[in-house]
């Protein structure tokens, strides 16, 4: 889950990171008190999950509070690559005397933490890292070990920060290691990481994206969702413990396993170049060991997609039984028919694995208008995106 700079910045206080003085506003009117208790001057900057904001105009300075009030009216609205600016920090102004780089991520890759550091920050890392890679030091972090003295102190000699303020460096890494871990953060990032005029170390801007499978052990992080940006059919599917994803596409998917899930949008991406060059509509995994219940959620959340105009049912009996499965999606389809709401999107259903003949048979004697069998994968999938291209 990726946070906004605001929340990216309570966080980095709530640890003992450097930052400035900062409020989150939603009416421009608000703006004025924020810049009278800053001394009149402050940043006004955009809260969107995108970068680019300067660029786009989402970043201004205001001289004094009445300028603060305009200044904000003006950037709350704006689209920036597709983001509505719904909110914007005010920010205490900095003397910036020098704007460096530094974070922390899960390396993937290479199956550890990775500390990135450079003394040209300010701008866009990743044209640092593609027109200068070797001003971007980039040191790996053992999780046993974590950031202490030593490492900090390598990753300051790496990035080739000034002697002056590598003892301070060296601390805010630290510190910044300590929030990586405390939050379950995935990437923790300062950029700029400024050096002030009094030669004090300051975290301008900050970028963070927590783990949610953490969410267990973070209570508070429920309190980070943005939820009038959330997708309303991904926090429904939330709200039901579903791994669900909404894509771009018209063919509902529901499958059981990760894999068999991914697999099955390979093909109907491949059988859609056929009809109309139809889409999956989403990714959902209904799991190892899913219940008739769960299936029946599932389905009704698809069903309940504008974009979806047909479905694929896709199971490999293992621990999730056909016949559950296929009681799972008779219950879905009785259960929006009792809350009056007509489901009209035709059901390709492929089953095979454990009790295939059963699921099948359950099927066949519920005699549902809208459901089909396809006894292979690539044939339900060719036929789930011809139904589609015909809606």
């Amino acid at each position: 889950m990726d946070l906004f700079e605001y929340q990216a910045r309570d966080l980095f206080a709530k640890h003992g990171v450097p930052v400035l003085d900062g409020e989150v506003i939603e009416t421009p009117e608000a703006a004025a008190a924020i810049a009278e208790r800053f001394g009149g001057r402050a940043v006004i900057k955009a809260q969107v999950k995108v970068g680019g904001r300067g660029k786009a105009g989402g970043v201004k300075l205001a001289s004094d509070p009445e300028d603060a009030v305009a200044k904000a009216g003006a950037i709350l609205g704006m689209d920036i690559k597709g983001h509505t600016v719904h909110k914007v920090m005010l920010a205490q102004t900095a003397d910036i005397k020098e704007e460096y780089y530094v974070s922390f991520l899960l390396d993937r890759t290479n199956r550890t933490f990775l500390a990135m550091a450079s003394v040209e920050g300010g701008m866009d890392i990743e044209e640092v890292a593609a027109t200068k890679p070797e001003a971007l030091a980039k040191v790996p972090v053992d999780a046993n070990e974590g950031v202490t003295p030593e490492k900090a102190a390598e990753i300051v000699a790496a990035a080739k920060f000034p002697a002056e303020i590598a003892e301070q460096a060296a601390e805010v890494l630290q510190t910044l290691w300590k929030t990586f871990v405390a939050e379950d953060a995935l990437l923790v990032e300062v950029n700029p990481l400024v050096k002030s005029g009094e030669g004090k170390l300051i975290a301008i801007d900050g970028k963070v994206s927590l783990d949610e499978n953490a969410e267990f052990r973070q209570p508070e992080m429920e309190s980070l969702v943005d939820h009038a940006a959330a997708n309303p059919l991904e926090a429904a599917a939330k709200a039901k413990n579903l791994n669900y994803v909404k894509l771009d596409g018209e063919v509902g998917i529901i499958g059981n396993g990760a894999g068999l899930v991914m697999s099955t949008l390979d093909v109907v991406a491949y059988a859609g170049e056929n009809h109309g060059g139809v889409k999956p509509a989403n990714f959902l995994d209904i799991g190892g060991g899913a219940s008739a219940e769960v299936m029946a959620n599932g389905l009704e959340i698809i069903l309940g997609d504008a974009d979806v105009k047909s479905v694929f049912v896709n199971v490999f009996g293992g621990i999730t039984a056909c016949d559950a499965v296929a009681n799972g999606i008779v219950q879905a389809l009785a259960l929006l028919e009792e809350k009056g709401e007509q489901v009209t999107k035709p059901l390709v259903v492929r089953l095979d694995g454990n009790n295939a003949e059963l699921g099948r048979k359950i099927l066949t004697d519920a005699n549902h208008p809208l459901v089909e069998q396809v006894d292979t994968m690539d044939g339900a999938a060719d036929r789930a995106a011809e139904l589609a291209n015909q809606k």
